[in-house]
């Protein structure tokens, strides 16, 4: 991702008598995912939902008190509301697994799992839900992961980037930037000013400038998606030049995963849909806070 905050996106929005359910609780983090088949959603409640197939699957209730909710492949994560990280591997019935305390943020990519301390302290492990923590960073606002990329944008404003192993040496990418998304070998940004920008290649590959005026940058294969600060939640598909579609408006989060695309509206509603970019949104659930894709 990311927003300015999912609360700074219900507080536009509700100037404009859009807004409904309430999305100050959610915290930041990619919500988009890599072409699974799960969706995710976060109630108004607290409580958290997972289905498995197709737009139509059943619900299996996660959790309750939670702020976030995080799925990559066959792996499920959550943050309850006292800080505590959990993961999940394999059906939607597994055991939940304590991975760490103190948390604000949780991050999934393949057999990676990231979280954010309330300190700023940003770690990483790889392999089973066991396997040892690697402090990554210090100072950070937010952490992404995917494959074997890590990213981070520190208090400053600044996005460092590494490649490969855990200890990999950290790239500076960017400045004055609010928010980040990794998806393959695609990196991108969201400036304080509001401007869309992704590279595509090695880590040092030159930046494309995509959209003005967004509030969030979500990344998935051949994707990428934008909200803009008016709710209207645009798509394009291929390489980086690709032409914007209009997916949906009054928007307050989007968020992508192979031939899916998810949106929330202001009301509360999440909407999905499977295809290409014209095809039909299905109704997936209402009071919802946040939606993930895997």
């Amino acid at each position: 991702m990311n927003l300015k905050t999912l609360s700074a996106v219900a507080a536009v929005l509700a100037l404009a008598g859009l807004t409904g359910a309430a999305a100050a609780n959610a915290v930041p983090g990619t919500v988009s995912g890599n072409g699974g088949n799960r969706i995710g959603v976060l109630r108004a409640n607290g409580d958290a939902y997972v289905k498995e197939g197709g737009l139509g699957a059943r619900w299996v209730k996660g959790s309750g008190g939670i702020k976030q909710v995080v799925l990559s492949g066959k792996r499920i994560g959550v943050l309850t509301g006292d800080g505590t990280a959990w993961v999940k591997e394999g059906g939607l019935g597994a055991r939940w697994v304590r991975e760490s305390d103190d948390v604000k943020q949780i991050a999934l990519a393949g057999n990676r799992i990231g979280v954010l301390k309330d300190n700023g302290d940003a770690y990483v492990k790889e392999g089973g839900l066991r396997a040892s923590w690697v402090h990554e960073s210090v100072k950070v606002k937010e952490l992404e992961l995917s494959g074997n990329r890590i990213g981070v944008v520190t208090g400053d404003g600044a996005v460092w980037v590494k490649e490969g192993g855990l200890s990999a040496r950290w790239v500076k990418e960017s400045g004055n930037v609010i928010g980040l998304d990794l998806a393959g070998n695609r990196i991108g940004v969201l400036t304080s000013d509001g401007v869309a920008w992704v590279k595509e290649g090695g880590l040092g590959a030159k930046w494309v400038r995509e959209h003005n005026d967004g509030i969030q940058l979500e990344l998935s294969g051949n994707r990428i998606g934008v909200l803009t600060d008016r709710g209207d939640a645009y798509v394009k598909e291929g390489g980086l030049g690709a032409r914007w579609v209009h997916e949906y408006t009054h928007t307050i989060q989007i968020a992508l995963s192979g031939k899916r695309i998810g949106v929330l509206k202001g009301d509360g509603e999440a909407r999905v849909k499977g295809g290409g970019l014209g095809a039909t949104w299905v109704l997936e659930a209402r009071s919802v806070t946040e939606l993930a894709l895997s």
